[in-house]
């Protein structure tokens, strides 16, 4: 890249097309989600070396378990088979692991890895990735609303002393504001994914499917935001016609 881009502190990325990818090269669902989490692992390599700190991956929705039983199988089963690959590269990269989402319908197995990745890293600094499995804004919301409602109930917590900046911290991971978000395949919403970071995001909808999704796609999607006027509700008096 010769250009001199502005790097977003935080990349979310809504990771779409894995299933349609697959079904256009006439091969299984299953092997497109399989290709998919292969990209995203040499893809998440490549944007922290841009500089960016924050990735977060939206990996599987509460609203997934509407697909079939097949498919929702093999996504468990792909990342139980993969947590351990999660780990080695988390410690080859130094990056700080996390998950976000609820652990209802998660077994066991799944869970104590996932709290293992965590432990492992957590003394990470430099890099963090974010990873919602089972997520939803929706729930996540929620569940931090339901958790301050017991801090208050139980005298830890004077409702006046909320705003918003300590309600992020009764979220799934108390994480600093999205500044791109990037959802791949061409489809243009956000689906349930991180409404409350995503408040002042700068939005780019890119209609290659994610398993094609490489750096040179991430480096357009870095010279388009570099492109946006963040304004966040004021006026930038240096910019004309605003």
């Amino acid at each position: 890249m010769d250009k001199v881009l502005k790097i977003p502190n935080h990349v979310a990325i809504i990771v779409d097309g894995n299933g349609r990818w697959a079904t256009a090269r006439r091969m299984s669902r299953s092997e497109g989600h399989e290709a998919g989490f292969q990209n995203l692992k040499n893809l998440t390599a490549y944007i922290y070396q841009t500089g960016v700190k924050y990735i977060s991956a939206y990996l599987f929705s509460t609203e997934n378990f509407k697909r079939s039983e097949a498919e929702v199988r093999f996504l468990m089963n792909l990342l139980t088979g993969k947590l351990k690959d999660i780990l080695e590269f988390c410690h080859e990269e130094k990056i700080k692991a996390i998950f976000s989402g609820r652990t209802e319908k998660l077994s066991n197995k799944v869970i104590e890895a996932m709290n293992k990745i965590e432990e492992e890293t957590k003394d990470y600094q430099d890099k963090t990735f974010n990873i919602c499995f089972n997520y939803g804004s929706h729930a996540e919301i929620i569940d931090a609303t339901k958790k301050i409602v017991s801090d208050v109930q139980t005298n830890n917590l004077d409702i006046n002393d909320l705003d918003e900046d300590l309600y992020s911290k009764y979220l799934y991971n108390n994480l600093p504001p999205v500044d791109l978000l990037i959802r791949t395949s061409g489809e243009e919403r956000l689906s349930n994914f991180m409404l409350w970071q995503c408040s002042y995001a700068e939005l780019y909808f890119p209609k290659t499917y994610f398993p094609d999704f490489k750096e040179k796609d991430f480096d357009k999607a870095l010279e388009e935001y570099t492109k946006r006027d963040r304004r966040f509700g004021g006026v930038n008096y240096d910019q004309k016609n605003n």
